[in-house]
């Protein structure tokens, strides 16, 4: 992708002085904005446009956030980053589960929303694909993962991974070799500065039961205690 095309974000935010203030923002750090204040036109403008990323406000007038980000995630991989002015745990864990990409909450300064934009865009298919020196597929003993296709085979078979499972395997896979921190992964995943490591120790069990043959002795996803996670390399 050259630089001259600027990324695009659609703003959905139902509050003028919020909406406008994302708008200056990202107008003046290169992106291309789109703004609506309703989720039935943040529907279709996302399919209308697909843009890169989509800021997505949980408590919009006309249809709750969480089934905008459902019906947005039943057919595009478009990251999402929830905004919202409430802090519970519960609707983060909901909007996290159902694909949201990373979350943030009002009130947040400028540094902290272009970090999250920032996330988000690494997580983009666009990204996904042409990272990693444009390497498209990468083979690890029996286990295949195809970035372009985002598919993942296992001796010949389909492993069907949740999103939240491929991105973790995806990372790992990029940084084979390497021991990734639980807080880095958390961040590089959920985009959250501070993670439950719980959550993503549920994902790791889920993810090893899927491609270890043995997942109490993991022959891919080796586990450094205290620290993190390494993929092996070949």
């Amino acid at each position: 992708m050259s630089m001259d095309v600027k990324p695009l974000v659609l703003v959905v935010e139902d509050e003028d002085a919020i909406s406008n203030f994302i708008s200056a923002i990202l107008n003046a750090n290169g992106y291309q904005v789109m703004k609506t204040n309703t989720g039935k036109e943040g529907l279709s403008m996302a399919t209308s446009y697909s843009p890169d990323v989509i800021l997505l406000d949980l408590g919009l007038p006309d249809i709750d956030g969480v089934e905008v980000l459902r019906s947005i995630r039943g057919w595009s991989k478009t990251p999402v980053v929830v905004v919202s002015a409430r802090g519970h745990e519960h609707e983060k864990v909901e909007a996290l589960d159902l694909g949201a990409d990373d979350y943030i909450v009002k009130p947040f300064g400028t540094s902290e929303l272009l970090a999250r934009i920032r996330t988000a865009l690494r997580h983009s298919p666009k990204a996904m694909g042409t990272e990693s020196n444009g390497i498209e597929k990468i083979t690890i003993g029996e286990l295949e993962i195809d970035y372009s296709k985002r598919t993942v085979f296992l001796s010949g078979e389909k492993v069907h991974l949740t999103p939240i499972e491929y991105k973790i395997l995806t990372l790992l896979s990029k940084n084979a070799g390497k021991v990734l921190t639980h807080d880095y992964i958390m961040r590089e995943i959920w985009g959250l500065y501070a993670g439950d490591s719980h959550t993503l120790r549920v994902n790791m069990a889920n993810l090893r039961r899927k491609i270890e043959a043995n997942p109490g002795a993991p022959k891919y996803i080796v586990t450094e205690m205290g620290i993190g996670y390494r993929m092996v390399e070949r």
